[in-house]
């Protein structure tokens, strides 16, 4: 043996047998060891969106007279929107009574082949709103309320304004929390943002001045012998803090997001001057202060009957809100991390019922139907998806409410393998797996 291979503290020397019995040891024991631990995950990609803006078309509306008009169907299913325009990006066409959405279209992608087959509202709502399929003994929470669980006071959120917010009611046509309770309920403004004073529910009284209810506290104060009584108590304390947040909101800065009077009244001409215009003003408001979900409830699509009639009332307010909103976000700087997400619980069926009672109305559809999706880390000026000639079918990548929720949720970050804590201690996740029966399309990959 050469000088410089003496074994260490005077060991003996191993035998070449003896080196090569260790070595193979060794090596099955890195492999035994690669096989027990865990996967190394990689790290998840910093979050794209930290907010999201739902407009919630309450009812269902038309996918052919919005964003997949079908000029060529014939009268039978355009009925007298048959002139659709064409939008700032090449080869995409919207619906006639949406020009100032037409000029945006470079801020949106259109996905013209959700589906999920149902036409009953409940149903179709709740599968939209939580990407699961209704049935059995779990009550899946919306995405608000999982935003609300990932993102609200639980993970850091210090605003006084609750972390899910509902303009001005709420859907009602499912339980928005499901299993996780009222504590991720949505706080719904009750109002109407178009009035001279918006009356939020809990916030701003009807009938009452801002100086009768700083004569109010006053009063309370006066009357609180027990506080000063017991100085330094827990309880007291902590109900002193409440009382504190409580009358920021009524009477502090906190509440001061809902005043739409201070903002330029140019800027809310723009939106409109009806309440979804200034709905719209307001989400922006409130994802500028950091509020991680948004939903406005926008009444007024479910149109059975002289359906055109209404669209010709509705559209024109839609496109004005829906496309300042755009613009607004993105000239402040929010767009990019602000998702805005229209859709409704499904479309209407393309072909126009002339016959009574429904004189040109459109019944339910959720064989085909649109949804709109910006900002976030969305790609504008894209179309996913297509259905076919007439608007009945899906033609080509079918796009599941799994999918599109799935894909929120990895643009704001969240786990959507991530356990949610169920009150029976179930093994329930954030989106479903595949295998659990729930029918999926993928992610919106060629949009993120």
């Amino acid at each position: 043996m050469r000088a410089h291979d003496k074994p260490l503290g005077g060991a003996a020397p191993l035998s070449r047998r003896e080196a090569l019995r260790r070595g193979l040891l060794g090596a099955a024991g890195l492999l035994l060891a690669e096989r027990l631990a865990p996967p190394v995950r990689a790290a998840a990609p910093p979050p794209k969106a930290s907010s999201v803006i739902q407009i919630w078309m309450w009812g269902g509306p038309s996918h052919l007279d919005t964003f997949d008009p079908k000029p060529d169907a014939g009268r039978d299913y355009t009925g007298p929107l048959d002139k659709p325009i064409r939008t700032n990006v090449d080869g995409i066409i919207i619906g006639e009574l949406l020009p100032l959405l037409a000029a945006q279209a470079d801020k949106y992608a259109i996905i013209r082949s959700m589906t999920h087959g149902v036409n009953a509202h409940e149903t179709a709502a709740y599968i939209v709103q939580t990407g699961r399929m209704p049935g059995g003994r779990i009550v899946y929470p919306s995405v608000g309320a999982t935003v609300a669980f990932f993102r609200g006071y639980d993970a850091g959120y210090r605003g006084l304004v609750p972390p899910y917010i509902v303009v001005t009611e709420p859907q009602g046509r499912f339980s928005e929390a499901g299993f996780l309770g009222n504590k991720y309920k949505p706080f719904a403004t009750g109002g109407d943002p178009a009035q001279p004073r918006f009356v939020v529910e809990g916030v701003v009284a009807p009938g009452i001045s801002d100086e009768r209810q700083k004569s109010r506290r006053e009063l309370l104060r006066s009357l609180d012998t027990l506080g000063r009584a017991l100085p330094g108590n827990a309880q007291l304390e902590a109900a002193a803090s409440c009382e504190r947040e409580a009358y920021d909101l009524i009477l502090g800065d906190g509440g001061k997001v809902f005043d739409l009077s201070q903002e330029k009244e140019e800027l809310r001409d723009r939106y409109g001057r009806k309440s979804f215009g200034q709905a719209c003003l307001l989400a922006r408001r409130l994802v500028e202060r950091g509020v991680p979900f948004v939903t406005i409830n926008y009444k007024g699509w479910d149109t059975h009957k002289q359906h055109f009639q209404a669209m010709r009332r509705n559209l024109p307010d839609l496109d004005k809100g829906m496309a300042t909103l755009l613009c607004d976000l993105a000239d402040r700087g929010l767009l990019d991390r602000t998702i805005v997400w229209w859709s409704g619980e499904f479309g209407r069926t393309p072909k126009v019922q002339w016959e009574p009672p429904w004189s040109g109305g459109r019944g339910h559809y959720g064989a085909v139907f649109s949804a709109v999706v910006a900002g976030g880390g969305f790609k504008g000026g894209r179309v996913v998806g297509a259905s076919d000639a007439r608007g009945e079918t899906v033609k080509e990548r079918p796009v599941y409410p799994c999918d599109l929720i799935g894909s929120i949720y990895e643009l704001l970050g969240i786990d959507t393998a991530a356990k949610l804590p169920h009150p029976m201690g179930l093994d329930v996740r954030v989106m479903p797996a595949e295998g659990e029966g729930v029918k999926m399309g993928g992610r919106l990959r060629e949009i993120m």
